[in-house]
């Protein structure tokens, strides 16, 4: 029987780190489901830019208000976890504060996560206010009604009870020693915590421990538990935030990807002298599919945005065809696209490691071609995202298609097509005649 903790917590921590290795391997799987994509550029400044805007959250600063309180949170999230590590070894031992013996800095440790974790508090509670009461406008989007909402305000919930149990957990430690109970050597500085000692007043020593590990047993699951709870919601960013900045676009904004096959086209249309073969590669082919229709024609730097969005919403706030009305949303791009991709990894889950076709695709039935042709491609979401996410590479990719595959731009860009093609320009006048507006207003 006095094993009987450290064998339970074993099997805890075995279940809950398995089953969230279960969770990145499916990850790593649906990812690998999209087109190769060709990474290019100095792999020193991938790092650099990884470190810039990943780790030194340069980005999210960009709102000061938002960006701090991101930045708390963000800390809290990294150094508490430190504390963790501590649990962790105690949980399987048996010992009690075993890093105690480092003196003076365990104090100032400990003392420095709880200010942290009040601060955390004190910025959940903002973030909550903000969804929930302030209700700003890049909140209460269409796509953020129902889970992502609910999903948004639990990951609040859980912070906030982490939180909590923490300093709980510390506050009854706290008596303990203060009172000589065996087993609670006197280790950790406790500034924000013995403000709650108080609460514990009069009460056992039994009482006090049964206090402190129910909030010791509660905070390691619930951290368990949140850490399972990644993939299912948009905190998958904690993890996938530093691999998607490190391959961000390192090309000029305004700089689009060409089909190589349509290039050859052109420069052999240019050039009489060019290799005829060359269009279509060595072998004489073109492309099975030009552009995507679904997420399996993207490339996995796409589908690792998908599952990077943080649905923070900064890319729909900036857009402006969504200022102006339109039903575009660079942010719900993002969030159909990965919810196509867990359909299609359910899909073959369910078909023992195959995919069955289910008459669904991303075109039409997630995004629509109305969507689509909002876009002015300015480039907006993709300087606003905190993370280097890049909706517009998305949704250049599905224009392609209907413009290549499915001859199904709009009336107005045919018309524009059609003119470059006969008259070398987008207006509906022959070269010989271009200037006479110009004779014709002397």
């Amino acid at each position: 029987m006095q094993y009987l903790p450290n064998a339970l917590f074993a099997i805890a921590l075995v279940f809950g780190i398995g089953y969230f290795t279960k969770n990145v391997k499916k990850l790593i799987r649906n990812i690998k489901l999209g087109r190769a994509a060709e990474v290019k550029g100095d792999k020193a400044k991938r790092w650099k830019n990884m470190m810039r805007i990943a780790l030194g959250q340069t980005k999210m600063v960009v709102r000061p208000i938002a960006g701090l309180l991101h930045i708390i949170v963000y800390l809290g999230f990294i150094i508490i976890n430190i504390e963790v590590l501590e649990i962790i070894i105690d949980g399987l031992l048996g010992t009690h504060r075993i890093f105690a013996f480092l003196g003076v800095f365990y104090d100032v440790l400990i003392g420095s996560f709880e200010i942290l974790a009040l601060l955390v508090i004190v910025a959940v509670v903002a973030f909550w206010l903000r969804r929930n009461i302030i209700k700003l406008q890049r909140f209460i989007k269409p796509e953020m009604q129902g889970w992502p909402k609910k999903d948004g305000n639990w990951i609040l919930y859980i912070e906030l009870i982490l939180m909590f149990l923490f300093l709980t957990m510390n506050a009854a430690d706290y008596s303990l020693q203060e009172i000589g109970a065996a087993h609670y050597v006197k280790a950790g500085a406790f500034p924000v915590s013995q403000l709650m000692s108080p609460l514990f007043e009069g009460m056992s020593t039994q009482a006090l421990i049964a206090v402190e590990r129910t909030a010791w047993w509660l905070h390691i699951l619930g951290i368990l538990f949140f850490l399972n709870y990644l993939y299912f919601s948009k905190h998958l960013h904690i993890i996938l935030a530093f691999p998607n900045t490190f391959y961000g676009k390192l090309e000029p904004q305004g700089q689009m990807s060409n089909v190589d096959s349509v290039t050859q086209e052109v420069k052999l249309m240019l050039d009489p002298e060019a290799d005829p073969f060359a269009a279509t590669g060595d072998d004489g082919q073109e492309p099975e599919k030009f552009g995507a229709s679904d997420v399996m024609d993207l490339n996995w730097v796409q589908l690792l945005n998908a599952y990077t969005c943080t649905e923070c919403g900064r890319c729909t706030s900036e857009c402006p065809a969504n200022q102006t009305g339109k039903k575009l949303s660079p942010r719900k791009i993002m969030m159909d696209t990965r919810d196509r991709l867990e359909e299609v990894g359910r899909n073959i889950d369910a078909n023992k490691g195959k995919f069955v076709p289910d008459e669904k695709q991303l075109l039409d039935n997630y995004i629509s071609r109305e969507e689509l042709w909002a876009c002015t491609t300015c480039n907006a979401c993709v300087e606003a995202c905190p993370v280097s996410i890049d909706p517009l590479s998305i949704i250049l990719d599905m224009r392609r298609f209907l413009v290549m595959e499915q001859s199904a731009a709009p009336s107005d860009l045919n018309n524009m097509m059609n003119n470059i093609e006969n008259n070398g320009a987008p207006w509906p006048f022959n070269q010989m005649d271009r200037l006479n507006w110009a004779q014709e207003n002397n």
